[in-house]
């Protein structure tokens, strides 16, 4: 999936501009990064655009840091200039967009470094709710 089509899908699934769309998947997909281990971030970063992947990339061997769920949003909010509110959705879609560019295998092992309420947030909201 190019770029721009990532950043189009976002702001389908968080119902915002394209430009807020931008935003937060730069800042999703660096906070991301900076949680997950350099392995889980690398495989990652194979499967993205090109033009997404220095959001993502970083050295192998470098170890994550922990943090929990609330400054997992708070870094996405401050980076991508919105309120915790959309920083949490716009997570979301980014989640669930990358869900479906790099995988069901690579998400999940991905998905297994983060705190269980980051997790949620990548699961789809059933319809009618």
């Amino acid at each position: 999936m190019a770029e721009l089509e990532f950043y189009e899908k976002v702001s389908a699934r968080a119902g915002v501009p394209p430009e807020t769309a931008q935003s937060l998947t730069e800042a999703t997909l660096r906070t991301l990064a900076e949680r997950i281990s350099g392995g889980q971030a690398a495989d990652l970063a194979d499967h993205v655009a090109h033009q997404l992947r220095p959001f993502v990339a970083k050295a192998r061997t470098e170890e994550p840091e922990v943090f929990a769920y609330d400054e997992f949003l708070r870094r996405v909010a401050e980076r991508a200039g919105v309120d915790d509110g959309l920083a949490a959705r716009g997570v979301q879609a980014v989640l669930q967009t990358l869900h479906r560019v790099v995988g069901h295998r690579e998400f999940e092992n991905a998905m297994s470094e983060l705190p269980k309420e980051v997790c949620s947030l990548a699961q789809p909201v059933p319809r009618g709710r």
